[in-house]
């Protein structure tokens, strides 16, 4: 595994700590290690959620472009940005300073996104004479809608965590990088404590969804209900509700 991207595992949840100094640039290496670590977490059946962090100042800076040379061969993060989409486990990135261009664009693909109130976050590719390519457009018009998505994307300007937060870019900010970690990790015990076949189907009929038209994207909703209503959690969790205690799920 990549030293660029560090990896525990705190109590059930997995934290991924992107580590390129300066400012985790999404270089070969760091995408590689964070390829690495989100197999790990998907693979380990005591990992319940991950939480996606950068260390020092930065959460990512974006593609490293010092790798931007001759030929002009542009660098992959879908695979990174798919394997987030196909992970069973949640993902909530934890943005404590800058996250830009790829960077944000990481950010976009976690399910959820808590931030320091320092954090400015930003799509700036249209000043290197390029767009977003990682997917920030379509995730970022998804999330904040048309207007937002085009004055970020044309302006190539950062917003702050006030109006990051207002537009919905962000779910929840915190004072400090301290609080901000604190309360991602806070998030993943929560999720830690639901039925893991049923968080598991939600975050399938969410991705798959958000696309499909409503009529497919009920269906998908359905097919979801029907197969864990044959499960032992569902049983477990109804039996918990009923006797007042807290449910002990298997994931079967």
């Amino acid at each position: 595994m990549s030293d660029a991207a560090q990896y525990a595992v705190r109590d059930g949840i997995a934290v991924i700590t992107l580590n390129n100094p300066p400012v985790n640039g999404l270089g070969n290496a760091l995408r590689a290690g964070i390829m690495d670590c989100l197999n790990k977490a998907d693979t380990d059946g005591a990992v319940k959620a991950v939480v996606l962090i950068g260390s020092a100042k930065a959460f990512s800076g974006g593609a490293d472009i010092r790798e931007f040379g001759k030929p002009r061969t542009p660098p992959d993060l879908f695979e990174v940005n798919d394997r987030q989409d196909a992970m069973k486990k949640p993902l909530i990135a934890a943005i404590g300073g800058f996250a830009l261009g790829g960077g944000l664009e990481l950010a976009l693909a976690c399910d959820f996104v808590y931030a320091a109130r320092r954090a400015r976050l930003g799509q700036p590719e249209v000043g290197l004479g390029l767009v977003p390519g990682f997917g920030g457009t379509g995730r970022l018009l998804r999330r904040v809608g048309p207007g937002w998505a085009r004055e970020l994307v044309t302006s190539g300007e950062a917003i702050g965590t006030e109006i990051a937060e207002r537009i919905g870019l962000v779910n929840r900010v915190f004072e400090d990088e301290a609080a901000l970690l604190e309360a991602a990790l806070a998030a993943g015990h929560g999720i830690a404590k639901k039925g893991p076949l049923a968080v598991a189907r939600a975050k399938r009929v969410l991705v798959e969804g958000q696309d499909a038209d409503v009529r497919l994207a009920h269906a998908l909703e359905q097919q979801a209900f029907s197969a864990l209503f044959a499960s032992e959690d569902r049983d477990e969790g109804l039996a918990a509700f009923v006797e007042k205690r807290e449910p002990r799920f298997r994931g079967c």
